[in-house]
């Protein structure tokens, strides 16, 4: 009963936490009075205070054995910049009315992943797997003839996040701590670009009206909470549930960017979503068989061992 009340409990945490990124641009809607330099700013010094209570609150130890890991801090630095652009990059979209193409990004991610670990961590892929990336790039490819114009935004947040996701995987790092690594690597730059800001009387915190001091304030609650709803959830349930959900932020933001703030979806984004959704099914179909083929695995390793470990 326990295990089956923290597996569900997961799926809650792991859920809550992709609808929260989903409708996050909502949220920077709010802020278009500030230009996305400022925004990430804001978000990279709210979010670094945050982490710094959430680590003291929960005890968290081993931080400093990041800094002094040469590997790791090497790590810190990379995965720090790579998140810095993909969040400029998100910012740049949602403000500049690229919500759509900013979906698209985040529907080819797991994709791209799938394709980063064959060639660097020289993981199998099915024919399941490597017939929906063709799906996939067909689609970019369709969308880039149509309108003769690369989508550079889909493709940028999604070769950031998958190399991010990677170099997470390779150095081991756990996500709060090396949260906090990664956003102190950028944290100087972003608290010098406040200060002039300041001096020339341009920061938004100071000189904004109430709502955008607000949204300002709480940048670092929204980026920072969803990341720690995902950590507690995803170290509760299967990956292959996690490859499932993670289509819930990108759907959302797909949904936002056409019928809340009236996008255009032409026929050529219809082709191209038509090409990334067959390939985002036939990835899950390739889940769900691994899945299987784990279960049928687990069963006979069962049969010859009574002290086989819990499956989930």
């Amino acid at each position: 009963m326990n295990q089956n009340n923290n597996l569900i409990k997961g799926y809650i945490l792991a859920g809550l936490s992709y609808a929260l990124w989903g409708i996050l641009p909502l949220y920077w809607k709010q802020l278009t009075s500030c230009s996305p330099v400022e925004i990430l700013a804001n978000r990279i010094i709210g979010a670094f205070i945050l982490l710094i209570v959430i680590i003291l609150i929960t005890k968290k130890k081993g931080f400093g054995g990041y800094l002094r890991d040469r590997k790791k801090r090497m790590g810190l630095i990379i995965t720090g910049t790579l998140l810095t652009i993909n969040w400029f990059i998100f910012i740049f979209a949602v403000n500049s009315n690229h919500v759509v193409e900013a979906s698209l990004g985040y529907y080819i991610n797991p994709l791209i992943s799938v394709l980063l670990g064959m060639v660097v961590l020289k993981e199998k892929m099915s024919k399941l797997q490597i017939l929906a990336l063709l799906f996939a790039f067909c689609g970019v490819m369709y969308m880039t003839l149509s309108y003769g114009i690369f989508p550079w935004i889909s493709i940028v947040l999604a070769t950031t996040f998958a190399l991010y996701g990677l170099l997470k995987k390779i150095h081991g790092l756990d996500s709060i701590l090396s949260l906090l690594g990664e956003v102190m690597i950028i944290l100087p730059i972003m608290i010098t670009y406040s200060m002039v800001q300041w001096y020339k009387g341009d920061n938004q915190l100071f000189v904004g009206d109430i709502k955008v001091v607000i949204f300002i304030l709480l940048s670092g609650v929204v980026t920072v909470i969803p990341l720690y709803l995902f950590a507690e959830g995803t170290k509760r349930i299967p990956l292959s549930s996690v490859g499932f959900l993670q289509y819930i932020a990108p759907t959302l933001m797909l949904l936002i960017g056409v019928f809340v703030y009236g996008e255009a979806f032409t026929y050529a984004h219809k082709i191209s979503f038509v090409f990334i959704w067959i390939a985002v099914i036939l990835y899950a179909v390739s889940l769900i068989r691994n899945k299987k083929s784990k279960v049928i695995k687990y069963t006979i390793e069962t049969v010859h061992s009574k002290e086989a470990p819990p499956l989930l």
